[in-house]
């Protein structure tokens, strides 16, 4: 195991694009960090940065402490698993795994034995061993790719979208095998995938990356509770985050549906600002008919129009459109854009109970709970309520 540290890293190609603009980002041993963003937004070539098969235009990689920039992939001790598995098609899961070990020429045919069948016993591929990649199923040749990768005991794992071929239900299940192992084998590991699922459910810490910019780095509950800008806010969560435009005088906030007056600590951190982005996620939403007597008050209660119903059984989601101002209208619409059309529209969506009867094409009565609202500047995206408060107070409906 090694801690890796990356130092003001840059990745720029000659026509002057920079894939990675100034990454510094520091990975204790033995932690499981993902790296997640859109497509494009330079994750992949941060991770071939680290491996060796990207050259860094500039800045410092140390992996235990050494300097790598100019050593060869081969020569920085790392194990690598790719989103199209790479196994060879000729060769038995048993010689795929050996791989590895035979071109070290270090070991005898004892010890690579005694490698493989541990590897495959800790990823149940024993009664697969003689079989061909052809005769696999997915799931079953990610773990043959992870078991090469385990076997050599390196410095570090870095696994690059290795889920994305899967279906639904397998991601699911190898999602689960994957931080199991990286659990058992305690091994410094580095994960990038642009499933906002897999990076909340697998790492101790997430980085977000955006059009080779670093974002934020925090772990999945403190990006999900605190998101520091727009971006980050609108990318982590499903379903996002609402945003609706927020007009600001003194101490009131409107909002499409409702006016309320703004807990002194918000209102502070707005002054000075007439317009702001406000953002709230779907669970914090509730129908005001199923809604706890004795938690309503002081929440924000409003009626809205319902546009679309989705019933997923456990949970329902309700589609509420709303009119935004040019200003904020535009700043969705680039956000959209950056998120590869994941964001949200001039509409809010309302998570409710699977038993609420709310419907579609009619008027909700719905109650949020103002004090989970978020402040963002339209024009940075910067989040004015990023700190948090020591004892959060609900905002108040004006009377």
């Amino acid at each position: 195991m090694a801690n890796i540290e990356m130092k003001n890293l840059v990745k720029q190609y000659g026509d002057g694009f920079a894939a990675v603009n100034d990454v510094s980002l520091d990975i204790a041993e033995g932690e499981f960090m993902i790296l997640v963003g859109p497509s494009g937004c330079g994750k992949s070539t941060l991770l071939r940065m680290i491996v060796g098969l990207e050259d860094i235009s500039d800045g410092d990689l140390l992996i235990g402490g050494e300097r790598v920039n100019d050593l060869a992939p081969r020569d920085r001790d790392l194990a690598m698993v790719f989103q199209n598995y790479a196994l060879y098609p000729h060769l038995t899961v048993y010689e795929n795994i050996a791989f590895p070990l035979r071109l070290a020429k270090d070991l005898s045919s004892d010890e690579i034995d005694a490698k493989v069948r541990e590897a495959s016993k800790t990823l149940e591929l024993d009664e697969h061993l003689d079989r061909k990649p052809g005769n696999l199923s997915g799931g079953q040749r990610q773990r043959v790719a992870m078991g090469r990768a385990i076997v050599r005991d390196a410095k570090a794992f870095l696994f690059d979208e290795p889920l994305s071929n899967l279906d639904a239900k397998l991601r699911g299940q190898m999602r689960t095998e994957i931080s199991r192992l990286q659990r058992k084998l305690g091994v410094t590991t580095v994960y990038v995938t642009h499933d906002q699922t897999e990076a909340l459910t697998l790492g101790d810490r997430v980085a977000v990356l955006k059009k080779g910019i670093l974002q934020q780095v925090a772990t999945p509950r403190e990006l999900y509770d605190h998101p520091i800008n727009l971006f980050v806010a609108g990318f982590i969560g499903s379903p996002p985050m609402n945003f609706m435009p927020a007009r600001i005088s003194g101490d009131k906030i409107e909002l499409p549906f409702v006016t309320m007056t703004l807990t002194k600590q918000m209102a502070e951190r707005a002054a000075g600002h007439e317009l702001l982005i406000a953002g709230v996620r779907p669970e914090h939403f509730e129908d005001a008919d199923l809604a706890d007597p004795d938690k309503i008050h002081g929440r924000a209660r409003f009626s809205a129009d319902v546009d679309v119903i989705e019933w997923l059984g456990n949970e329902q989601y309700a589609y509420i459109p709303f009119e935004a101002p040019p200003a904020v209208a535009q700043k969705l619409a680039e956000l959209e854009s950056d998120l590869d059309g994941e964001s949200t529209r001039t509409q809010i969506v309302v998570s409710l109970d699977s038993s609420s009867q709310v419907q579609m094409g009619g008027r909700a009565d719905l109650v949020m709970d103002a004090s989970k609202m978020h402040l963002f500047v339209p024009e940075t995206g910067e989040n004015l309520t990023v700190i948090p408060a020591a004892e959060p107070e609900a905002a108040h409906v004006t009377v």
